[in-house]
């Protein structure tokens, strides 16, 4: 049936964000940091980026833009945030696109793909203002680029999923629409689809934002009072999942690890905190199922982001947590991670997507393949808190040298300055520096140093890597990174 959208449905959304200053990163970043990102965007004054996607709250995508616009406008970039509107059945079919590409094999009917195609057509109607630059986020306004057309801007796909393995058929609904962007970028060298027509590939992780309200520091006194206030017991012991409710982040076997931990620790409680978006109608699904499971257990805390837990009591969830659990079957990168153990809390969590990058070398806590094996980590942290502190502080580091957003922007600025270049529309001369070019590692997209100490082999050639992790990555599957790496010049 032709789904009926009212006028109000068919305009592109504004998102208002603040005002930041990029100079309050120096203390989290680095002053060298800062002056990079202004010497990357001064040939880049007075750009114009739109970044696109499906909804404004509610899971990473929009937690970075709200950080990412206001810096990129206080570099002088003329930068807007729009999502894409639609009804519930449009949301419905866009969460069947998004798990085949990541590997469910539901697939999408004809009756679901003419839904996504109306829905996506309104929407373009109402694309008036021109832009240089189009970075659209995930399949929601994947389409927006064939039924636009160019308007003499650069479009950019980011894709924040795992497609390494997607639903063929679905694959092949979506290359064409894929092949009219002047790049693609993935979050890891292994996630980009092995059919995939062909085009430029970049590779830029994700990155969290230290000052944001969900990562700002607080106080013990004040996380405890948070916490307090909303029910928790401060004075026990206290796990701690927070994402979205999908079934790919295995919140079932969150509990069945928490409930082996509680057989030998009476007193540890668990908190499964929750993000709905308006994209995701799945949640409240697993949602009720979680409430199923749970409910015979007066020490399993179930909230969401609509029953008044926002970022900062996030934030104190992850803060005062004795460790952090992200037991993902697949992630994209999973920034919860960074997130915890920018906090100084260990984590235990699946070894999928990005989690190993951030829990790599024994930094940060422990990768787990089990509900058994999760359940012994947590209780190896639990037994010796020491452990898991220096655990903590490492990944800290980590998370500071790679995994912080003035690194992500300044990535995005390189990509932008070398897209402009071969598509020389807008009144500008950029820079000429740009990602392609770099040395770069094909397994996490960070840029490398001369002095990089991990180096493999294959096929006559040398690859370089900035980590130990990365190298074993590599090692175990080299295939899967060397299809991107090829496509990316790296």
């Amino acid at each position: 049936m032709p789904v009926q959208l009212t006028e109000a449905m068919m305009m592109l959304q504004n998102v208002e964000v603040g005002r930041s200053s990029l100079d309050t990163y120096r203390a989290s970043a680095g002053d060298a940091a800062v002056e990079e990102l202004r010497r990357l965007a001064a040939p880049l004054q007075g750009l114009r980026v739109l970044h696109l996607n499906a909804t404004a709250y509610g899971g990473g995508v929009a937690e970075i833009l709200r950080s990412q616009v206001p810096l990129l406008r206080d570099l002088g970039i003329v930068a807007r945030w729009k999502t894409i509107p639609g009804s519930s059945e449009f949301f419905a079919v866009t969460k069947a696109i998004h798990n085949a590409l990541q590997g469910g094999t539901r697939g999408v009917t004809p009756a679901e793909w003419e839904i996504y195609e109306q829905t996506s057509a309104r929407a373009a109607e109402n694309v008036e203002e021109s832009y240089d630059i189009v970075v659209v986020h995930d399949p929601q306004p994947l389409m927006l680029r064939h039924l636009v057309g160019r308007r003499d801007a650069v479009w950019i796909w980011r894709c924040h999923i795992d497609s390494s393995a997607p639903d063929p058929a679905v694959l092949a609904k979506l290359a064409p629409l894929l092949g009219e962007y002047d790049a693609a970028v993935y979050t890891l060298g292994s996630f980009a689809p092995p059919d995939a027509p062909p085009g430029r590939v970049e590779i830029i992780p994700p990155a969290i934002d230290p000052l944001s309200p969900k990562n700002i520091d607080l106080d013990k006194g004040l996380t405890t009072e948070i916490l307090d206030w909303i029910g928790v017991d401060v004075t026990r012991p206290l796990l701690v999942q927070v994402s979205r409710f999908d079934h790919w982040k295995d919140p079932l076997g969150v509990i069945a690890a928490y409930r082996i931990v509680k057989r030998r620790m009476p007193g540890v409680q668990l908190a499964l905190v929750g993000s709905m978006a308006l994209d995701d109608p799945e949640g409240w699904q697993v949602y009720h199922e979680i409430s199923t499971e749970a409910a015979d257990d007066p020490d399993i805390y179930l909230f969401t982001n609509l029953t008044g837990v926002g970022n900062i009591e996030v934030n104190a969830f992850q803060r005062l947590a004795e460790v952090v659990i992200q037991k993902s079957l697949r992630e994209g990168f999973g920034l919860v991670i960074s997130e915890a153990t920018w906090k100084g809390t260990p984590v235990v969590a699946g070894r999928a997507g990005g989690i190993p990058l951030q829990l790599t070398d024994g930094v940060g806590g422990y990768l787990v393949d089990s509900v058994e094996e999760c359940a012994e980590r947590i209780l190896d942290l639990l037994r010796d808190p020491e452990s898991g502190r220096r655990l903590a502080l490492a990944g800290r580091e980590l998370v500071r040298r790679r995994f912080l957003l003035p690194r992500l922007i300044g990535d995005e600025l390189r990509l932008y300055a070398d897209l402009l270049e071969q598509h020389p529309a807008p009144p500008r001369t950029p820079a000429a520096a740009g990602i392609t070019g770099e040395d770069r590692d094909p397994v996490c997209g960070m840029r490398l140093h001369d002095d990089t100490k991990h180096q493999l082999s294959r096929g006559g050639r040398r690859y370089r890597f900035c980590s130990a992790s990365c190298a074993r990555e590599f090692a175990a599957n080299p295939e899967l990174f060397l299809r991107t790496a090829k496509r990316a010049g790296l």
